[in-house]
């Protein structure tokens, strides 16, 4: 799979080493930033969104976002148009992101889950397909409810 990821400079060393995890198990990321963890190395904000209109645009199939707390990187993600960017702290909510929302952008919280968590996080992110059936008209009332807001 072809992953955008990005972070600002909270999360940098974190998006180091998940860089690089995904690229061992094989996926091709694409890295929009911040380069550095110096203050401030980007805005959070203007990542999330361009890792998320990456995904809507169809040149990746996954994005991950992480920030410090992992809050402010998702919310700018979920602002563009037609992506869900499911902020998870555990494995239990990764699996679930995917099996009933078919999120297709993950974001972490840098200092609010560890690396080895972080990695158990991604792997199953990464691993799990959507479940379909009665999910795929859920998540039709949620684009619904978008179009709604999106005037």
């Amino acid at each position: 799979m072809k992953v955008a990821i990005g972070s600002d400079h909270a999360a940098y060393r974190l998006k180091l080493v998940i860089k690089e995890l995904l690229a061992n198990l094989g996926h091709e990321v694409e890295d929009l930033g911040a380069f550095t963890d110096a203050v401030p190395a980007n805005d959070y904000h203007l990542t999330g969104a361009a890792v998320a209109e990456q995904v809507r645009e169809g040149k990746v199939d996954r994005g991950i976002v992480m920030c410090g707390s992992g809050i402010g990187i998702s919310i700018a993600a979920n602002k563009v148009p037609g992506v869900d960017c499911a902020l998870c702290n555990d494995l239990f909510t990764a699996r679930k992101s995917r099996e009933h929302n078919d999120a297709r952008v993950l974001a972490l919280g840098a200092r609010v889950v560890g690396e080895e968590v972080a990695k158990e996080i991604v792997k199953i992110f990464m691993q799990t397909e959507f479940e379909g059936g009665r999910h795929i008209a859920r998540n039709a009332n949620i684009r619904m409810i978008e179009q709604k807001y999106s005037k």
